[in-house]
């Protein structure tokens, strides 16, 4: 069987198909352009540089397109990084999609659709039950596909999905431990806080930022779907503002990109499961690519640190 991208270790030689998930340009020190490149299949990414990049390159290797490399893995500065020796863009007679190549939410759609309607039918709050069912029925195939970020946690496909159903779950748990909790709000935070999201990326494969999303960004998108909603579903009460609440604040700061910061209990509770899932989502995805025994790559929003994997289990 064909190793996995994840599964070559450092100094091992790679020949097989990729998809890029980004490109950025830019110029080396002798002034001569080179591609950054962030490769993938369907066990992760790993970045990659090309040196001496012609205009012509730039071009062609654009994210969402498939090529076929070969190179070295190696470790630079604590990271690994592939040293690309060869490189073209696939051809039709090569038989490979992007589907092949796309890493994907360990549930299916079906089973985060089931779920997260599950936990709407348990609403008894029908105002907060008719506006997350209305929100959620307008963006549902895209909710059940796009990533939850372009980097960092859930960037895969059905991500967005999968955060929230783990979320929801979590929720489930804390509502249990603390029954003062309004679970409705809680559960309706969940589902709606990251939905903008949905119109702030342009989709599942090479996510990126769409207009909306780089102007106005995923936040003030939701709120503004969560008024619209009321207005069609003829819906008025204190629900309306307190959800818009939820949405503005799950960031937690404002040094985060939280427009408000969390001033209802709910709100607090959302910030920190949100907080907790996208930890251990990165913390999983990083730890999946150590042996026992070693350090991670550092983890960027983890404040630049290295996690070890112990050699026991428990």
């Amino acid at each position: 069987m064909l190793k996995e991208l994840l599964e070559y270790e450092v100094g091992e030689h790679v020949d097989m198909f990729l998809l890029i998930k980004n490109a950025v340009r830019g110029i080396a020190s002798n002034g001569k352009p080179f591609l950054t490149l962030i490769l993938q299949d369907r066990s992760g990414d790993i970045e990659a540089k090309l040196w001496d990049a012609s205009d012509d390159e730039v071009k062609i290797y654009q994210p969402g397109k498939i090529v076929r490399v070969a190179g070295e893995v190696h470790n630079y500065r604590g990271r690994m990084q592939l040293k690309i020796k060869q490189i073209r863009r696939s051809a039709p007679q090569d038989g490979i999609t992007v589907a092949d190549l796309l890493e994907t939410a360990p549930l299916s759609k079906e089973e985060i659709s089931s779920k997260v309607t599950q936990y709407i039918f348990e609403m008894k709050n029908p105002n907060i039950q008719r506006i997350t069912r209305h929100l959620l029925r307008k963006y549902y195939e895209q909710f059940l596909e796009y990533p939850a970020a372009t980097k960092n946690h859930h960037e895969f496909v059905s991500g967005l999905g999968f955060h929230v159903v783990s979320m929801l779950d979590l929720a489930r748990s804390i509502t249990e431990l603390y029954p003062s909790l309004d679970r409705d709000l809680l559960y309706a935070g969940i589902i709606l806080h990251d939905l903008g999201k949905v119109i702030e990326l342009t989709g599942p494969v090479a996510a990126a930022y769409t207009i909306e999303g780089n102007l106005l960004g995923h936040i003030t998108i939701m709120v503004e779907e969560i008024g619209k909603a009321a207005e069609e579903l003829g819906i008025q009460g204190e629900e309306i503002v307190v959800l818009q609440h939820l949405v503005l604040s799950h960031h937690g700061k404002m040094e985060w990109g939280s427009p408000k910061q969390p001033m209802i209990k709910e709100a607090e509770i959302l910030h920190l499961i949100d907080n907790l899932d996208a930890k251990m989502n990165m913390l999983d995805r990083a730890l999946k690519r150590v042996k026992p025994g070693e350090y991670t790559e550092k983890i960027f929003p983890l404040d630049n640190r290295s996690f070890y994997k112990p050699t026991f289990h428990s």
